[in-house]
């Protein structure tokens, strides 16, 4: 299907892992979409105008002025939105059911489980003011665990779920900060050939670059 034009998709969100997901997809989609930033560093994200588009005060979160029934729409959750846009633009979210239950179980490992442990460990590695040995271990460990997950699912396959899909637009910003969540890549060739791969397309730099 090609892609939507319309209004711009607003897309209330600042320069993280998570924020820079919904970009990326925009991109890869051709969707017009404007940049609402969100400075969670000042605490834009617990503003009452905010909470209204995303109860858990966490970016990101859209509002597409051509929603369904040519109404306006707003999506909080990562994962809701890239499923939401992937359906409405049919791109990079396959209809078909099992090629689909594939990316869903990628993108909810992403979300569920890849991104908060590593968010876990920037945090007690990077930004704790005391630096805790015992989280620090505890989430390092976790992180290294899970980029082997990742590195097995990838053996003999180019992108997570097949095809190049939502799953791989939520999970690489993520990937792309190995080197702080320290993970050494030397020993994980898949996830650095799939990394590089990603990095590469145009639009996953343009979307990376948008905040």
């Amino acid at each position: 299907m090609a892609a939507v034009t319309g209004k711009p998709i607003d897309v209330h969100t600042w320069s993280t892992p998570n924020g820079w997901k919904i970009p990326v997809m925009l991109e890869e989609c051709g969707l017009p979409y404007r940049i609402v930033p969100v400075d969670i560093a000042k605490g834009e994200q617990t503003a009452p105008e905010f909470l209204a588009l995303s109860p858990n005060n966490k970016i990101p979160a859209i509002v597409d002025h051509d929603g369904p029934g040519g109404e306006a729409i707003s999506i909080f959750e990562s994962g809701a939105i890239l499923q939401y846009l992937g359906r409405k633009t049919g791109q990079f979210y396959p209809q078909d059911e099992r090629a689909r239950v594939a990316v869903d179980a990628w993108l909810f490992w992403q979300c569920a489980g890849f991104g908060p442990m590593l968010g876990q460990t920037h945090h007690f590695r990077i930004y704790a003011k005391e630096k805790i040995p015992y989280a620090i271990d505890r989430f390092v460990t976790e992180s290294n665990r899970l980029y082997g997950v990742l590195d097995r699912r990838l053996a003999g396959r180019d992108y997570l779920a097949g095809a190049y899909s939502i799953a791989d637009m939520a999970t690489v910003p993520w990937a792309k900060f190995s080197g702080k969540q320290g993970i050494d890549l030397t020993g994980l060739p898949n996830v650095q050939r799939w990394l590089d791969a990603v990095l590469a397309r145009p639009a996953v730099q343009r979307g990376l670059a948008a905040i």
